[in-house]
């Protein structure tokens, strides 16, 4: 697979080290009182902090290597700031994960990272909620979020947003969505919905399937028929590589809805995996990635140290210590309260831009992709800053 980046973004390969992403918060943001959620700590010891992964899941410890790992990785790239870590096992379970966090509190953690699943972030959250702990979860479920509980994946609602308003500024104003009908697609359907209420974009018609082929095929002839009648100029797929996103690929050409007359845009990676980009369907497609010049330099430096290429979610992990040592190298008690890491500034990770909200979610600088001859084009760079990013 081949990025071809834009002039300012090659111009980001030339960070040298893997620290140099860390975006420091200036002292005059921070604040010492209203601290909401969190933990104050002692500025003249290393910070404790519990890292909560499923090393010993039967279908996650893969990932759970590679978060610790991204982990370490952050930490040794930290100026000034120290971290005192100490992993907890979850087992994969929501129960073991609770009990996990409230072990961790006790020996002392200022706060906790991870976990990895929804349901396990949402349990541990609860389980340290009474000793006024924070949690950085990679969970990507924005309905876990809220009170000490913030999830650090990436969300529909913000990848929609990103995606919707490019849209908007390319002239598009109908839009046909086409979805799932599961959770997954139903969460996907009602962010771009949400995300088209911010815009000049309307949504004509949408289209549910089951997740069988039988009705991702007989779903086709209506996304067309609606097409046709509305006169839509745009249609969103929420559906990843794992679902149905190769067959409408090939099924929706087919069909008569011409990429080259009605744009196609995706909620999903539609260049994983690679060979996803030589499918006829999404040649001129758009779809949203992170900065991908800042991966890549991580990704080099995780290879290095480790000899494997990171997890693509290894990423959240390295965002997570951005934000704690970026903090906690401003020097104030304060640094994992809910205060200071809802700073309006945000962080820089590896994934470019990034800042948590006040109601525990998270938003992201993303760039635009779109696929043309087999190639992966950013078209509109990932914002730098939050301030000129109009997020």
């Amino acid at each position: 697979m081949t990025f071809r980046l834009s002039r300012f973004t090659k111009k980001i390969l030339s960070v040298p080290l893997i620290g140099s992403l860390l975006l420091f918060i200036s002292a005059c943001e921070m604040q010492t009182s209203s601290v909401g959620t969190g933990q104050l700590i002692n500025l003249e010891e290393p910070i404790p902090v519990a890292l909560l992964v499923p090393k010993t899941s039967r279908n996650a410890s893969s990932v759970a290597i590679s978060l610790e790992n991204a982990t370490r990785l952050a930490i040794s790239q930290l100026d000034t700031a120290q971290i005192d870590l100490k992993v907890y096992d979850t087992y994969g379970s929501s129960k073991i994960a609770a009990n996990q966090a409230k072990l961790a509190v006790k020996e002392g953690a200022k706060i906790i990272i991870g976990p990895l699943f929804g349901d396990a972030a949402n349990e541990a959250g609860i389980a340290v909620s009474g000793k006024n702990v924070n949690v950085l979860s990679f969970s990507n479920n924005p309905t876990v979020a809220g009170g000490n509980l913030f999830i650090l994946g990436k969300t529909f609602e913000n990848t929609a947003e990103r995606l919707i308003k490019f849209a908007a500024s390319k002239g598009k104003r109908r839009a046909v969505i086409i979805y799932p009908d599961t959770v997954e697609g139903r969460l996907g359907r009602a962010a771009l919905d949400a995300a088209t209420k911010k815009s000049n974009i309307r949504i004509v018609a949408t289209q549910s399937f089951s997740f069988t082929q039988e009705s991702v095929v007989n779903s086709v002839p209506l996304v067309r028929a609606a097409a046709k009648i509305y006169d839509a100029d745009l249609l969103l797929l929420t559906s990843n590589s794992a679902g149905a996103l190769p067959l409408l690929a090939q099924l929706l050409p087919e069909a008569g809805l011409n990429p080259k007359k009605i744009q196609y845009a995706g909620l999903a990676r539609w260049d994983i995996p690679a060979q996803n980009i030589n499918l006829p369907g999404l040649q001129g497609g758009w779809f949203a990635v992170p900065e991908t010049a800042r991966y890549e330099v991580f990704s080099d430096h995780y290879f290095a140290e480790y000899r494997e290429k990171p997890h693509p979610l290894a990423g959240l992990a390295f965002d997570a210590i951005s934000a704690v040592g970026a903090l906690a190298q401003s020097g104030y008690a304060n640094a994992v309260t809910t205060k200071a890491l809802t700073r309006k500034s945000g962080f820089s990770g590896v994934d470019g831009i990034f800042r948590f909200t006040a109601a525990g979610t998270n938003q992201r600088g993303l760039a635009i992709a779109q696929i043309s001859d087999s190639q992966v084009n950013i078209i509109d760079d990932a914002p730098q800053s939050f301030n000129r990013s109009g997020m």
